[in-house]
């Protein structure tokens, strides 16, 4: 009872977190034009949102090391601490520069969705890991139906409404992991333990120390991570370019999508999980996200959308189940510094996947605006023999 309650406190304040998040998105551009010539706007959003993805690069292991060495909860009150001065930061910023030592403060101490991961990883049972993995994606979900749609509400009082939220938010956060969350790193004997180079804990490398077969494991989470950019990059403009869809039609589809995605986490991974497997679950939801890319690259109706978006969502499934594959071949008092790692591999994505996709379809999409979608299909049959063989190892 005392570990679900864990859970499902550090699943609260992932929710408040990701809330925080979802209400400032939207309303950045315009505080930016509150400071910026208008053709400069972009570009500076642009760097302020790669600044925070290479920031998490670097700092998510050291984080997740932290948490091990000197336990969640500590590290989870710096973070949510962290974001609260950033968008204080954000909401009473005068000057262009202020904002950039938000984003760079942020960055830096951002290890709430890695430290909740953790902490799901010390409390849950191994059985029903992928289960609880899931409320985090499904909670992530909310956030982001939740916190747009309250931020273009406060937005309406003034562009600096919403960053004040936001810090309110993480500040309750705060408070509430102060008074109600419990440590939950479990120390290992040093013969169980396996040690890390300090400089081995970024990226592939320090799956490779961490435990065999992980660096496979790895790798499979970097690509669906990876294609996971391509729908977030490119759905707006492709839903514009081939259905000719507004602004409100956008704006649907993205709740539809946000909503069906949540369901399928919340109450789709558990069962599937226990009945099937994790691996198993794990290629399900691979060919799943496959065959919506390849339906969508030849959707000729909006109409159509409407069982690609039903498969996405359906693909969510897969990456809990790796996540939980993943945290059961690794000690107790080394879970943050696989989720640091993989929080670092997931930014290396949100980093590089937007550039490289959106590039690929502006020169692609002159002849034939599907070609993007096929690709990450392809990508996903990339996947089959890695998982294939990083299982190998692990059995």
């Amino acid at each position: 009872m005392l570990n679900n309650r864990s859970c499902l406190i550090a699943l609260l304040i992932l929710c408040l977190d990701a809330v925080g998040i979802g209400l400032i998105m939207p309303v950045l551009p315009s505080l930016l034009r509150e400071m910026l010539p208008v053709e400069q706007v972009a570009r500076h959003y642009g760097v302020l949102l790669s600044l925070y993805a290479l920031m998490q690069i670097v700092f998510a292991p050291l984080l997740g090391r932290l948490s091990d060495r000197y336990g969640r909860r500590p590290v989870l009150l710096a973070s949510l601490a962290g974001a609260a001065l950033d968008y204080t930061i954000m909401a009473l910023a005068p000057v262009l520069w202020v904002l950039y030592i938000g984003r760079l403060v942020s960055g830096i101490t951002g290890a709430t969705a890695a430290v909740v991961a953790s902490t799901i990883a010390d409390a849950s049972p191994e059985q029903e890991r992928a289960r609880w993995f899931a409320y985090i994606g499904a909670c992530y979900g909310l956030g982001m139906i939740a916190g747009p749609a309250l931020g273009g509400t406060l937005a309406g009082l003034s562009t600096h409404a919403p960053f004040v939220g936001a810090a309110l938010l993480n500040a309750s956060a705060f408070v509430l992991a102060c008074l109600f969350l419990r440590e939950t790193r479990v120390a290992c004997g040093s013969a169980e333990k396996k040690q890390v180079p300090p400089l081995s804990s970024f990226g592939f490398l320090g799956l490779k120390h961490l435990g065999q077969g992980l660096l496979g494991l790895g790798v499979v989470f970097f690509i669906v991570q990876l294609i996971g950019q391509l729908p977030a990059a490119l759905w707006v403009i492709f839903g514009e370019d081939r259905f000719a869809w507004d602004t409100m039609t956008v704006g649907l589809s993205l709740t539809a999508y946000g909503i069906t995605h949540a369901l399928f986490q919340a109450f789709a991974v558990g069962p599937l999980s226990q009945r099937l497997g994790e691996h198993k679950t794990l290629m399900l939801g691979m060919m799943a996200d496959a065959a919506g890319f390849v339906l969508l690259a030849f959707a000729l109706h909006s109409w159509m959308i409407f069982p690609v978006l039903a498969l996405l969502a359906a693909g969510g499934v897969g990456m809990p189940a790796l996540q939980s594959m993943m945290s059961k071949r690794v000690v107790n008092d080394q879970q943050g510094t696989l989720q640091g790692v993989l929080g670092s591999l997931n930014n290396l994505g949100a980093l590089i996947g937007p550039l490289g996709f959106t590039q690929l379809y502006s020169y692609t999409a002159t002849q034939w605006n599907g070609w993007v979608w096929l690709l990450g299909g392809c990508l996903y049959v990339l996947c089959f023999p890695i998982l294939w063989r990083a299982l190998q190892l692990v059995d």
